[in-house]
């Protein structure tokens, strides 16, 4: 079932978003018709089945579905790092064949190397591009953008999961990304953490104007932070649903419109039975 939206998706630019100065620089992805398989053991392992999904520049999109029904392959494949075994994904026009800094995924570990500072961290895609002098303003920016400026000299084992998950975000802001691949990036963060690190991605998202998809198995999650929640079946993974959520930002989480979308979303995940 697709619960149709009434009104266009607010973009984070708009002011009912409640959008700050956002760079608009988001980018528009296309999956057309894709389907994905492994080969497991000399047999076809079926992963996803028929994806027709548009993501608009500056949208925020979330995926839900059922652990291993594969989430996470259709980020890797929007990312590049795979190709699809059938299907195109375009990126503004253009076929994705292969990664591109435009393009850049945020995973669950903060995966940051433990002998670099946080500046240092922060600094690798302009060292690896040779231009790293032009953008020491940029990299100081984007640290004082997630709260780190004073942690800049700091190495990984100095800082909290939250501290290095913003690390790990300011990494990747610092390529200016106009599509931000998220695979549940807070998902191994206490809960208070997690809290206060979705209001920073917001707010980041926000302020940046990149397109975001994120992968999370939290409901609440999703609807708190996207504007629309991609629901998809167990393996091979089909869309279920597209469930816009129209509340303007900021969100409160008590806000019963959000408890409403909550039981659609469950009830599509076959778990409306528990609440």
């Amino acid at each position: 079932m697709v619960i149709a939206q009434s009104h266009p998706v607010a973009s984070p630019r708009d002011p009912a978003a409640g959008a700050g100065a956002g760079a608009g620089a988001g980018t528009r992805l296309e999956a057309v018709d894709v389907s994905h398989r492994f080969d497991l053991h000399g047999e076809p392992l079926p992963v996803l089945e028929h994806i027709d999904l548009t993501v608009e520049p500056g949208e925020f999109v979330a995926l839900l579905g059922p652990s291993g029904c594969g989430k996470s392959t259709l980020l890797r494949l929007v990312a590049g790092l795979d190709l699809p075994t059938e299907g195109e994904l375009w990126v503004d026009g253009r076929r994705i064949e292969g990664p591109d800094p435009s393009r850049v995924v945020v995973f669950q570990d903060p995966t940051l190397y433990p002998w670099r500072t946080v500046w240092r961290n922060a600094a690798l895609g302009p060292e690896a591009q040779g231009i790293l002098r032009q953008q020491r303003g940029r990299i100081e920016d984007v640290l004082r953008l997630v709260g780190l400026s004073t942690f800049a000299k700091a190495y990984p084992h100095q800082l909290s999961g939250g501290m290095a998950q913003r690390a790990a975000l300011a990494r990747a802001l610092v390529n200016e990304p106009s599509l931000l691949i998220l695979d549940e990036p807070l998902g191994k963060l206490d809960s208070l953490t997690r809290i206060t690190m979705q209001s920073e991605l917001v707010s980041l998202w926000q302020r940046s104007g990149f397109t975001a998809l994120l992968v999370t198995h939290d409901v609440e999650e999703a609807l708190y932070l996207a504007q629309r929640v991609v629901v998809l079946s167990d393996r091979p993974a089909r869309i279920k649903a597209e469930i816009v959520n129209e509340r303007p930002y900021p969100r409160r989480r008590g806000d019963p419109y959000l408890t409403e979308l909550r039981h659609r979303v469950l009830a599509e995940l076959g778990l409306d039975a528990t609440w």
